[in-house]
């Protein structure tokens, strides 16, 4: 299950990284070719790694929020679960001595 999640968060990853090439590279392309000067080129870049880059967030919270969802329907304590438990384990304890 984990290791699903996992691959899924490195892949909305490596898109965001093709993406920034993919861009770069039809960005220089255009420049080349005269469609759109060198200003423009940098321009588009810099506007559509913005919007990778918040694809990117998109993404790995929608992944966050299924995740969490998913542990809550499996009953799967959490870490601030088991913190809480320890802590009240702790207190039990010196209680006793």
């Amino acid at each position: 299950m984990f290791e699903l999640i996992k691959k899924t968060m490195l892949a909305g990853v490596g898109l965001a990284a093709v993406t920034k090439d993919k861009v770069e590279e039809l960005a220089r392309e255009l420049t080349e070719k005269g469609e759109m000067s060198e200003k423009e080129g940098k321009e588009l870049i810099d506007e559509l790694l913005k919007k990778s880059e918040q694809a990117r967030k998109d993404l790995e919270t929608k992944v966050e929020d299924t995740v969490r969802k998913v542990l809550e329907k499996m009953a799967v304590a959490t870490k601030e679960d088991i913190d809480s438990l320890s802590e009240r384990i702790k207190n039990l304890e010196q209680k006793e001595t």
